[in-house]
């Protein structure tokens, strides 16, 4: 982005199309509170199956979260959004801004956003048919995902006291499914358990984003 592209950044105040149950809105509202600019983002509530929001009109995908900025310009994926705001914050907090690193961390958020993406998949696969037309071929395809992700960071977790893109997008992953509960994955994987434990104490920002008790939507 050009130094001109940044003119924008001097209203300071963006809205967050988001809801409190949103794991990937949950991701930007931690990233805005480690980020220190809550005072400047209002998060505006969206209906993503409510043909008639204006999401669609600001996504056309119709997904959450999506960040607005003062002239009109929308911003949508958690990751790109998180990206923009820490350059809005400036410094590199949450992502190196060069080097092998920041790809690392890419990758790790990537591989956290996939639990999440496809524990959504099962909870979707029940919203949206009838019991007796559950596809269990296509539920067994995303366990199997959650299952080789979980796997890969019980064997090398992460380090739970750094707040980085990929902690947040882990820990988020682990709220989801003990929100929702797609799949049972504590009992497997103590390190995690004891991870999630460890990130909780070290970055209050994700007990302040917790969702509300469960409700008809995601």
């Amino acid at each position: 982005m050009s130094q001109s592209g940044l003119a924008f950044l001097s209203p300071d105040t963006f809205v967050l199309r988001s809801t409190l149950t949103s794991p990937f809105g949950r991701k930007v509202r931690i990233a805005i509170d480690v980020l220190g600019l809550s005072e400047r983002i209002t998060v505006v509530p969206a209906d993503t199956l409510d043909e008639n929001d204006s999401l669609r009109q600001q996504n056309p995908l119709g997904k959450l979260p999506c960040l607005l900025l003062a002239d009109g310009t929308a911003l949508y994926d958690s990751g790109v959004i998180i990206e923009f705001l820490q350059e809005v914050a400036g410094g590199e907090a949450l992502l190196p801004l060069h080097g092998l690193e920041r790809y690392t961390k890419l990758t790790l958020a990537t591989l956290a956003d996939g639990i999440t993406d496809a524990a959504l998949l099962m909870v979707y696969e029940s919203r949206f048919r009838e019991a007796a037309t559950y596809s269990q071929r296509w539920l067994a395809h995303q366990r199997g995902k959650i299952a080789r992700a979980l796997a890969a960071f019980e064997a090398s977790p992460p380090d739970p006291r750094k707040t980085d893109m990929a902690t947040i997008a882990l820990a988020c992953a682990f709220g989801y499914l003990d929100w929702r509960k797609p799949v049972e994955w504590r009992p497997a994987h103590p390190r995690l358990v004891q991870w999630l434990e460890a990130f909780t104490v070290h970055e209050p920002a994700y007990a302040r984003t917790r969702a509300p008790a469960p409700t008809a939507n995601p």
